[in-house]
């Protein structure tokens, strides 16, 4: 059974939305995010890069201070403004054949440490000590966690209803996506999503492993320090978008290494023989098809790699798993990369074009050897999930990627 909550969300006003929300901080190149931060008063990242007001780089707890008073100017100025009740906010995000409608709302830390909201990625103790103190004082949530539910009649149909009235916010961003948000506030209607969200077993984190690891350690430590604690205050639940399995996008990442391991191509490619049937497919460009079939780029040719199953040993969700294959049969025994986090000798890359980049870079000598894979499933998410086991590290791109600012969580 899983709690899904309405809440008053703090939100940019009518007037103001397409320019306070943002993009995650890290996709802005240096040079766009400092324009953006000279040029419109009303971005997000005025909150997020405090120091930017005193010409000044700050971090650590007195950036956190900063981010607050700047988070209480804008509420101040009315750049932002509180909903007078609590709502499910229906966020829409349309670009292309891409179009996705999910829900804003809070969810529960409960449900999370007991299982009913899932999870497939390890976290780090020190992010999520990290931005546990951020959180705690910042007093607010702004980046949900992307989570994801088995397509649902009756949500589906009220979200269809909704989205025919007219919308709070409407409005495309620079980068051609079209974002859309209505506020779902009669009774009857909220009353019914938390029932039927409240028939569903699970939920099933996409994106944010590390926000929802740090809500729980700062619902810990607010406990803590309230002698009345019960277990209704805004500490017990984070904010999270909710969306339907059909309308998940995710895309695959391709790997790279630098070098080969002190082998010659002509050992490499013997020592691939043992696990993997392989084709030279010359110098055109070259994806993979299915499942456990990989591409790879070497010495100016790419080559197809069928995993040879009679070989490979299947025991669990996880050593079907691409990612998991890849790194078990190839770059854990012959390229010596243990640590596929913090290996420097390897990198990611995803995108429709990632594989003219891979082909790019080993050209000009930056790496020696490219590895392409096939996008992971949802099935396959919820499996490594519902097995408590953990995929490797950057597994998964899953689209959409939500915006900063859209819809705040006051804690």
């Amino acid at each position: 059974m899983a709690i899904v909550k309405p809440f008053r969300a703090i939100r940019p006003t009518r007037d103001k939305a397409p320019f306070v929300v943002t993009r995650s901080y890290e996709e802005y190149s240096r040079k766009e995010r400092d324009a953006k931060l000279q040029f419109n008063p009303f971005s997000f990242l005025h909150i997020i890069n405090p120091g930017f007001k005193f010409d000044k780089k700050v971090s650590g707890p007195k950036r956190f201070k900063l981010v607050y008073n700047r988070y209480l100017e804008f509420l101040e100025d009315n750049i932002l403004m509180k909903d007078a009740m609590r709502c499910f906010y229906l966020y829409q995000v349309e670009k292309g054949s891409l179009k996705a409608s999910g829900l804003f709302c809070a969810t529960s830390v409960d449900d999370y440490r007991q299982g009913v909201i899932k999870k497939h990625e390890a976290t780090l103790k020190k992010r999520e000590e990290l931005f546990a103190d951020y959180l705690e004082t910042v007093k607010f949530n702004a980046e949900p966690v992307l989570m994801t539910y088995e397509d649902n009649p009756q949500i589906a149909s009220v979200i269809a209803k909704e989205s025919e009235k007219y919308p709070e916010y409407e409005f495309t961003t620079p980068d051609g996506i079209t974002h859309r948000l209505w506020l779902i506030n009669e009774q009857d209607t909220v009353s019914g999503l938390e029932a039927a969200f409240e028939d569903m077993s699970n939920l099933y984190i996409a994106d944010g492993h590390h926000r929802s690891a740090s809500s729980d350690l700062l619902a810990k430590r607010m406990q803590a320090k309230n002698p009345e604690h019960r277990g209704t205050e805004p500490y017990n639940f984070f904010m999270s978008y909710l969306i339907p399995e059909s309308e998940i996008r995710i895309f695959e990442f391709n790997r790279m290494v630098k070098d080969l391991n002190g082998l010659s191509k002509e050992a490499f490619l013997m020592q691939l023989d043992e696990y993997f049937r392989i084709t030279n497919k010359g110098s055109s460009l070259y994806k993979p098809t299915k499942k456990h079939h990989f591409s790879m780029y070497l010495d100016g040719e790419f080559y197809s790699l069928f995993l040879r199953r009679k070989i490979y040993e299947f025991t669990d969700a996880l050593s079907e798993l691409d990612t998991q294959i890849l790194f078990k049969t190839v770059l854990e025994p012959i390229l010596g990369i243990k640590d596929l986090r913090n290996d420097q000798r390897i990198q990611y890359g995803f995108g429709k074009h990632n594989v003219i980049r891979m082909k790019d870079e080993i050209d000009a000598g930056n790496f020696s050897v490219g590895f392409g894979l096939v996008p992971i499933t949802v099935d396959e998410i919820k499996a490594i999930a519902d097995e408590g086991l953990v995929m490797p590290p950057k597994s998964t791109y899953i689209e959409p990627k939500l915006r900063s600012g859209m819809a705040i969580y006051e804690l």
